[in-house]
């Protein structure tokens, strides 16, 4: 059986990690400092900090931002599950939104919106790595915070001005303006399925040097317990050099797979900045019913699985869920279908026949 996700890690990840058990660093140290050195480098930002978890990421972002008990943070219905919950730990109202049906992400409209509803910061999931209209609704004049676990290494489009000295940081590092670094504050996540994983954690990003100034007020106080441990650190240092290799493989998988789905009758997202998005899967938005979908694949030995199974909206009520149309019918009618840089290209046609057939 050909599983939805399988990790990216390779020999010399695993050689990272044994190194650190043999040297006895497992704790925060020398290899979280290279980590964070390596994404600054990557990204071009200020500063950042690794941490165990997204939501102490999110915890650090709401004391520099010194957001007010009861304020309302806004996140898309078909974010990760745990914007909802963190927020809610944290006294915080989260305030939902309904996505896009053509991409799967809230547009300026819907921000807008939330915003005439109380909404008072915006946590951004950049879902399936593909970019929402980041000018639109930067635009809008809000704090805004993005998720980049999904769009790591995507590329802003040329045509969004550049100002400020978040600008003259990139040109100076001879970079493009990439995901993350927009809003004010990014999360990057490390867990298991992400991009970039550390098999667990999250990098807070910071893209300026005045947001930067107030966050590390916070950070070089934090106990170790929140901090990532080396072990993590070690295997993210190394995801982080094979990024782009591994980012090859998946836009050329991802090619076959759309070559491929385009002589069926289902369908995949619109990706208007195609060239600039990061692949984070192969998600299929079915004609069909998911159950035929799935025992078609199986019997071919191919697994999927429901694309938003674990995001906000599976952790709201039937009535809730009603509220938000297009994330609900999405829930229901997108697939996972697998797409990692270790597949293979047997199981690459395997999955390509199937995607081409699929009822």
């Amino acid at each position: 059986m050909i599983q939805t996700f399988s990790s990216t890690i390779r020999r010399k990840e695993m050689d990272a990690v044994l190194t650190c058990m043999v040297d006895e660093k497992l704790g925060p140290g020398e290899l979280n400092a290279k980590l964070i050195q390596t994404v600054k480098e990557f990204t071009g930002c200020d500063g950042a900090v690794a941490f165990r978890s997204p939501a102490i990421a999110f915890s650090y972002i709401a004391k520099a931002l010194d957001l007010a008990a009861g304020a309302s943070v806004m996140v898309s219905a078909l974010a990760p599950a745990w914007h909802y919950t963190a927020i809610k730990n944290l006294g915080f109202n989260p305030l939902v939104l309904d996505v896009n049906e053509n991409d799967g992400l809230v547009t300026a409209e819907s921000v807008q919106e939330g915003v005439k509803n109380g909404g008072r910061v915006l946590l951004l999931h950049e879902t399936m790595g593909i970019l929402p209209n980041l000018e639109e609704i930067l635009a809008i004049g809000l704090p805004v915070i993005e998720d980049i676990s999904h769009s790591f290494g995507a590329v802003l489009p040329e045509s969004r001005e550049e100002e400020g000295e978040q600008a003259q940081q990139a040109s100076k590092n001879g970079l493009p303006k990439k995901a993350g670094m927009a809003g004010l504050y990014s999360i990057l996540g490390l867990e298991a399925n992400d991009t970039v994983t550390a098999g667990g954690g999250a990098i807070l990003i910071t893209p300026k040097r005045r947001e930067w100034i107030v966050l590390k007020k916070f950070t070089d106080e934090a106990p170790e317990t929140d901090i990532l441990p080396d072990m993590n650190s070690a295997l993210g240092f190394i995801q982080m050099k094979e990024f782009n290799r591994n980012e090859e493989i998946r836009k050329s998988l991802y090619a076959i797979f759309y070559k491929a789905l385009q002589s069926g009758k289902n369908k995949t997202f619109a990706r208007q900045d195609g060239e600039f998005s990061t692949v984070w899967s192969f998600p299929v938005i079915l004609n069909g019913s998911f159950k035929d979908a799935k025992q078609y694949a199986s019997r071919k030995e191919i697994e999927i699985r429901p694309a938003y199974e674990k995001t906000v909206i599976s952790v709201l009520s039937e009535d809730e869920q009603s509220n938000y149309i297009h994330a609900k019918s999405l829930s229901l009618r997108c697939v996972l279908f697998p797409l990692y840089p270790r597949l293979g290209s047997e199981s690459a046609t395997k999955i390509a026949k199937v995607l081409g057939t699929l009822p």
